[in-house]
């Protein structure tokens, strides 16, 4: 199958945001548990280093953005990595061919830390960041609820060699 990996353009959000929704609905990959207004959505992301993925059809299978860590100056340059797939593209090894293109638009964007907080149990996310280069670098014990239930996330980073 050929794949093809481009920017996000306004009118993917539909797609992007019913493939969020399927990660809202598996329970493991995200906190939120309503859809974002596309408004929302797209305040809570940077403007840069967004991509999709698409299929032989010219459908969106999956898509990646980052989202910063706070409004600090000294942190303009590390960023949250999201990235969803399609349920029915899920498990291809796909993943690694949008987060390798995110890594190297976001070096050349000045971020020199790419982090990613994820459910301990959704290990498949977890090796997945490994495999491409993220470390874990810590446990946070019962940092949110979601449906009721304390949660922990485990954190991974990945630091660009080439902005050091």
């Amino acid at each position: 199958m050929n794949y093809e990996i481009r920017e996000m353009l306004p009118q993917d959000e539909t797609k992007v945001l019913e493939i969020f929704k399927q990660g809202i609905d598996g329970g493991i990959a995200t906190f939120d548990t309503e859809l974002p207004s596309s408004e929302t959505w797209n305040a809570s992301f940077f403007n840069d280093c967004r991509w999709v993925l698409e299929n032989e059809n010219s459908e969106v299978i999956g898509w990646c953005a980052l989202k910063p860590v706070s409004k600090r100056d000294c942190f303009k340059g590390v960023a949250e990595v999201s990235i969803y797939f399609d349920n029915n593209y899920v498990g291809r090894g796909l993943g690694s061919i949008l987060l390798k293109k995110l890594i190297l638009d976001s070096e050349n964007h000045g971020f020199w830390t790419l982090q990613s907080n994820i459910f301990p149990e959704n290990e498949a996310s977890i090796k997945f960041h490994q495999k491409n280069g993220f470390r874990i670098v810590g446990k946070r014990d019962k940092i949110g609820q979601l449906h009721g239930e304390w949660k922990d996330l485990i954190m991974l980073e990945r630091r660009s060699p080439n902005i050091f």
